[in-house]
Formats: structure tokens, C-alpha cells, sequence
């Protein structure tokens, strides 16, 4: 019997995630603005930027090697309502997604995610073996189909992925919803919940993590620093968790994970509140502007609760996004978050948001 190198799991056939295209890829001699990776267009942290700049001088020593000041940091931030021993400190959210699979998933063992969804939840569990049950949302406001989800789990299942605001789409998942799921979850399923764009949520029944870990639920809440704090070129990333179960997580992370600029950035952006007023101030402001004028041109979208909005133009996707790079913006096909015909566009600055509309005007009229 041939006995083969490689793990079968790894070398069949898939459909790996590819983030959006950075800006060194589009050749243009023209301004582009750049709408389909989630970013802030206002830049970063103001706080962070000064720490980064204070810290320079140490970029020859090597970091802490657990990043514990940062934990001490969101615990302060989380108003002691968490100890520094509940949380998980990674290189980016997607980091904190690959830490969780790779203590909690296996050959043999299952987890479940809900198209539309981020595209990790599928892949990143394929790559150790484990078994992916798709459970679409379900409804124009795509919410979870709560008895298909406790008639996949079984004795091998150890995750529910849920995402809130939900990426691509924008949309939330009630608070009632996430009650009724994780009351029901058996003990040996954690409720994995993705609220990287929970700064943005203005829906009176949304909910974090929060409340159902400090009542000692089995859930983890995950976070990242790109976002609302415009450090995604730094790849900081955290998740929250019993202490149990953050512990064991841990376990999983290697030394110096994170390195000083990083850190120091973090915990300095933790601090800025002003910032992220201002954030969530433009964001909504964009929403204002942009949900008229898409009504006007006819394009279907979902109302977001997050930075971007999911839009389903009358084209195919691809097409649509060719036709909108040559005006100068990108934005971002989603077939491959179970999203297929739609777009996801990026809420911009003022001048952004006006660009967009323009070559809206021009690709669609």
C-alpha cells in the first residue's frame, strides 16, 4: 500500500479564501478609492499612531511574549466587567478564527457556519479535517434557522459560527435568536460569535458576546483592531471567553505573537474614543446619503449595520465590478461568501461616498 506525504484533507479540491485585492494591484494612473475591503477611510487611530511613533525605538528587542498588557488593556476597556484572563489576544480576527479551530476542531470532529458568511468559518476548519454544516440564513434579513442548526449538532459537533453584523450581507441576528440558540446548545458546543463590526450595530435588540459570557455561557466573542480602529495593516485581533475556556485557547498561541507596534497601537487605540465618535459618526452619515441615491438608481441592497453595504446590482458581478474600477472604485464580488449576484461596497469618506454615486450614475444608468 502507497502511503502518501500529505493529509487528503489538504490536497482535495476547495475553494481557498482569497481577500479582496490590495491597491499595489490595481494599475491605474488615476485616484482610486478603495471600497471593498471593510476599511476606515478616515485612516487610523490618531492614539495609535503617536504609540507607534514612541515605540520605535524598540524595535530591537523582542515584544512581550503573551501580550498581556493588551489583555490588562480590554479588561480596562470592558470596564472590569471581564479579568485579563478571559481574553485571546492574535494576529487579526482572522488569526483568532485559525487559534479556535485549531484547539477546538479535528479529523472527526464538526462544526457549523451559515452562508452568507466569512469565508474562513468553511475553510479554515477543512483544513484540519473537520466536517463544515452549511445552515443558510434564512429570510430577507437573513437570520439563523435556529432548528436546523440544533438538528445538524450531534456528539462530534464543537462549534456554531455566527456572525453579527453578518459579513457580507450587513444584516444582524436578533438578540431573542442568539437567546434561543445558545440556551439549547449542549455543553460540549461553544457558540463562536463574530463581532468585528459591532461598533457600527445601532439595532436597539443587538447584542454582543458580552452578556452570555460574563452569565458563563460556552460562547467566545471575536474582535479585531482593522475596523473602527483603522489598524488593518497591523493585524491585531482579540476574543473574549470564560476564563476556562480562554485558558485553553491560550494553549494554542504561540510566544511573541504579536509584536511591539502592534501592542503598543492596540492598547493606545483602546483609549480613543474620539475616533471611533467620529467613525461610527461618518459611517452613518454615509448610510443617510448613499440609501437614497441607491434607491434612486434603482440597485438593490440590504440596510447595514455595519461599515459597507451589500448591494445585488442588475449585472453580473464581476462585469459590475470591472465597469466600477474604471471609475475609479473598487468594490468587492461576494459569490464566495455564499452571497452569489451581490456586491459588497465599502462606506466611504464624503468624497468617497460622492465618487461611488457617480460612477454609479455611469454604470447603471
Amino acid at each position: 500500500m502507497q502511503v502518501s506525504l500529505f493529509k487528503s484533507y489538504l490536497t482535495a479540491p476547495s475553494s481557498p479564501y482569497k481577500g479582496g485585492k490590495s491597491r499595489s494591484e490595481i494599475q491605474s494612473d488615476k485616484p482610486i478609492y478603495k471600497l471593498s475591503s471593510n476599511e476606515n477611510l478616515l485612516g487610523a487611530s490618531p492614539l495609535a499612531l503617536q504609540a507607534i511613533q514612541d515605540n520605535l525605538h524598540l524595535l530591537n528587542e523582542y515584544p512581550e511574549r503573551t501580550g498581556e498588557s493588551l489583555r490588562v488593556a480590554l479588561s480596562e476597556f470592558y470596564q472590569q466587567q471581564l479579568l485579563p484572563a478571559s481574553f485571546i489576544t492574535a494576529n487579526s480576527g482572522v488569526g483568532i478564527i485559525e487559534l479556535l479551530v485549531n484547539a477546538f476542531l479535528e479529523e472527526g470532529l464538526e462544526c457549523i457556519a451559515s452562508n452568507p458568511g466569512f469565508k474562513p468559518y468553511f475553510r479554515f476548519p477543512e483544513k484540519v479535517g473537520a466536517k463544515v454544516h452549511d445552515i443558510p440564513l434564512v429570510g430577507d434579513n437573513y437570520l439563523l434557522d435556529i432548528p436546523s442548526i440544533l438538528n445538524a449538532i450531534n456528539e462530534r459537533t464543537r462549534m456554531v459560527w455566527v456572525c453579527s453584523p453578518n459579513n457580507p450581507a450587513g444584516t444582524y441576528i436578533p438578540k431573542y435568536q442568539i437567546d434561543e440558540l445558545i440556551e439549547q446548545l449542549p455543553e460540549h458546543v461553544v457558540l463562536v460569535y463574530d463581532e468585528v463590526y459591532y461598533q457600527f450595530a445601532t439595532a436597539e435588540d443587538y447584542s454582543t458576546a458580552l452578556p452570555y459570557v460574563v452569565a458563563g455561557k460556552n460562547a467566545i466573542g471575536i474582535n479585531s483592531f482593522s475596523k473602527a480602529y483603522g489598524l488593518a495593516g497591523l493585524r491585531v485581533g482579540y476574543a473574549y471567553s470564560t476564563p476556562e475556556i480562554a485558558a485553553y485557547v491560550r494553549l494554542m498561541r504561540r510566544p511573541f505573537l504579536l509584536n511591539t507596534l502592534s501592542l503598543e497601537a492596540a492598547k493606545a487605540a483602546l483609549k480613543d474614543n474620539d475616533f471611533i465618535q467620529k467613525t461610527v459618526a461618518n459611517t452613518n452619515a454615509g448610510k443617510a446619503y448613499l440609501y437614497p441615491e441607491f434607491d434612486k438608481l434603482g440597485l438593490q441592497y440590504w440596510k447595514s449595520q455595519a461599515n459597507f453595504i451589500l448591494t445585488k446590482p442588475d449585472m453580473d458581478a464581476h462585469e459590475f465590478e470591472a465597469k466600477m474600477l474604471e471609475q475609479g472604485i473598487m468594490v468587492r464580488p461576494v459569490a464566495n461568501f455564499g452571497a452569489p449576484g451581490c456586491v459588497r461596497i465599502t462606506i466611504g469618506t464624503p468624497e468617497a461616498n460622492a465618487a461611488l454615486v457617480a460612477g454609479l450614475k455611469k454604470v447603471l444608468v
